[in-house]
């Protein structure tokens, strides 16, 4: 390496072709070759970019929303550091090339961590998601009103009283005509009140709404879709208390990016890992990187709220705090 002069450096300014570079340094100005810097790297750093990916798209998804989402955040720590951190050890790979793009492949992540009771989900014989969320003899059709679901909510299970927010959250799937993964979130809320007549589909809808054997489920099957649904509360002191929940998805889409070939197209395709060892475990079809040392670790009482698949603000849109 050659150091330059500032008479020269303005002799040699505009003169000097491609392969020469100028730096400055401790020592002053210095010239050197140019050298095409690899983008390769490590199994950890690899690790992060390809886990994280997917995550970042799904946190989009939900737009804002989760803004009251995870309790006791620790100052300084943000929603999407807690979304990616609960969720880095859950991989689904896509591409640099789909990420830039705004895909997103749907996935089975945990979107709220609270001290509410969670609502357990599981998919009966139809493959309709139904919750453990008692009804009683109430039975949803279009005469329901917010009232009735509200008092069938709070008769049936203690762990609910007026006031307490239900909110539904449903996504889609889809390729779209190039063959990349795309996904919507639509997010439907109902704030308890026994006193709300406002009939209930005509503010949400049926599919997250719907008496499925006396218990709250959906009224069509899960197929290449996510859904959940997720309790929420108002605190005196201006918090808000969530239940824990993970999105329950089923969606032969979301397998195709779990496969060892996924993880390697996405490692591929941020340049690769700088290691002459084979990528993870070729034997498994769940890949996992192997250096796990790299692991980070009062208005309307209904309504909703839809979000793309397309990059957008975090921050925008509503969230789990009744507004």
């Amino acid at each position: 390496m050659t150091k330059v002069s500032s008479v020269l450096l303005e002799e040699l300014s505009g003169k000097l072709g491609k392969g020469v570079v100028f730096r400055q340094t401790a020592h002053g100005t210095v010239m050197a070759k140019a050298g095409r810097k690899s983008n390769k790297r490590t199994q950890g750093q690899a690790e992060v970019r390809c886990r994280t990916a997917n995550v970042s798209a799904n946190y989009r998804l939900y737009a804002g929303k989760l803004k009251q989402a995870f309790e006791g955040k620790e100052s300084g720590v943000t929603d999407f550091n807690q979304y990616v951190g609960v969720n880095f050890s859950n991989p689904v790979y896509i591409t640099k090339t789909m990420r830039v793009a705004g895909c997103c492949v749907l996935a089975d992540y945990t979107f709220t961590v609270g001290s509410l009771q969670p609502i357990g989900m599981a998919l009966n014989g139809s493959g309709v998601l139904v919750s453990d969320l008692a009804l009683g003899s109430l039975v949803i059709d279009e005469n329901t009103t917010v009232s009735d679901l509200s008092l069938g909510l709070i008769a049936g299970n203690e762990a609910w009283e007026e006031g307490d927010q239900l909110t539904f959250f449903y996504g889609v799937q889809r390729v779209d005509a190039q063959g990349m993964p795309r996904a919507t979130m639509v997010a439907k809320k109902v704030i308890l009140s026994v006193d709300d007549e406002t009939p209930l589909w005509g503010s949400v809808g049926s599919e997250g709404f719907t008496t499925v054997d006396g218990k709250l489920g959906m009224g069509v099957a899960l197929e290449n879709t996510g859904a959940a649904w997720v309790h929420s509360r108002d605190k005196v002191n201006g918090d808000t208390l969530v239940s824990t929940q993970k999105l329950v998805v089923v969606s032969e889409i979301l397998d195709n990016y779990r496969t060892y070939a996924a993880m390697k197209a996405s490692a591929d395709s941020y340049g690769g890992i700088n290691s002459n060892r084979v990528y993870l475990n070729p034997s498994s079809s769940i890949s996992s990187f192997g250096d796990s040392s790299s692991q980070s670790g009062g208005g309307s009482s209904t309504g909703s709220d839809t979000a793309g698949g397309e990059p957008q603000n975090p921050g925008d849109g509503d969230d789990l705090d009744q507004d």
